[in-house]
Order: C-alpha cells, then sequence, then structure tokens
C-alpha cells in the first residue's frame, strides 16, 4: 500500500514537472496594439484654431473603415465645431509629431487644444454625439 502511494506520489510530481516545462516553452499570445492618443493639440496646426471645438479624424487614403468614420465625422453642422481629416499620405509629419500609430484615430479637442476625447477605430453614432460638448 505505501509502494503505490509513493509511486503515484512520484507520477504526480512528474506529471506537474512535464506540465511546468512544456507551459514555458509556449511561446506568449500576440499582444494587442496599444494606441495613445495625444493629450494636447497645438491649435495652430489645424485650419480655424479659434472655433471653439476642434475634431479631427487623423486617417489612411487606404483605410476602409477610416473612410467611414469619415462619413459620420462630415455630418457634424455645427457653427463651434470645425472638423478636419488628416491623411497620413498627404501629411505623415503630424503623424508623427501627435505620435499617430492607428488609423482612425478620432480627437476631440477643446479650444486650448486639450484632447477631450479620442477613439481608435470605428465610430458608432452615439459615441460621437456624446463625446460633443452639448
Amino acid at each position: 500500500m505505501i509502494t503505490r502511494l509513493f509511486i503515484l506520489v512520484v507520477l504526480t510530481l512528474v506529471a506537474v514537472g512535464i506540465a511546468y516545462v512544456l507551459r514555458r516553452r509556449r511561446p506568449d499570445p500576440p499582444s494587442a496594439p496599444s494606441y495613445r492618443a495625444p493629450a494636447q493639440l497645438d491649435r495652430s496646426d489645424f485650419v480655424h484654431p479659434e472655433t471653439p471645438v476642434l475634431l479631427v479624424v487623423f486617417a489612411s487614403k487606404t483605410c476602409d473603415s477610416c473612410a467611414g468614420v469619415w462619413e459620420l465625422i462630415e455630418t457634424v453642422d455645427r457653427p463651434d465645431t470645425v472638423v478636419e481629416r488628416i491623411f497620413v499620405e498627404d501629411d505623415p509629419e503630424r503623424h508623427r509629431r501627435y505620435r499617430i500609430d492607428g488609423v482612425p484615430t478620432t480627437l476631440v479637442a477643446d479650444p486650448h487644444g486639450v484632447v477631450q476625447h479620442s477613439f481608435f477605430g470605428p465610430l458608432a453614432p452615439e459615441e460621437l454625439h456624446l463625446a460633443l460638448p452639448h
């Protein structure tokens, strides 16, 4: 009886050791991109810097979801809001300056250039509505 118990304990320890070794050999899963939005924009870099709200989309001409975001953004018709789209192909320097590493990136900035809201990827109409000052 003691021999069988000893063999069972040894086999359990061997199995745990093998599982540990195999787990350590498995590669880490790919990490998700970690996009960061700039906290501040220089309003003089954008059209009509005097307008209270800046709604800007950093995009690419080859990005399908960028086109969808722009279609939504174009519907914003408010005198206190200026909208601007910046293609990486036309203005790579501004993309670099603000460290835009994924498109579409949509930003809502206040009169001082402080980014109040940021969105990465497709944008729902409700999200846009809630992000704009009322």
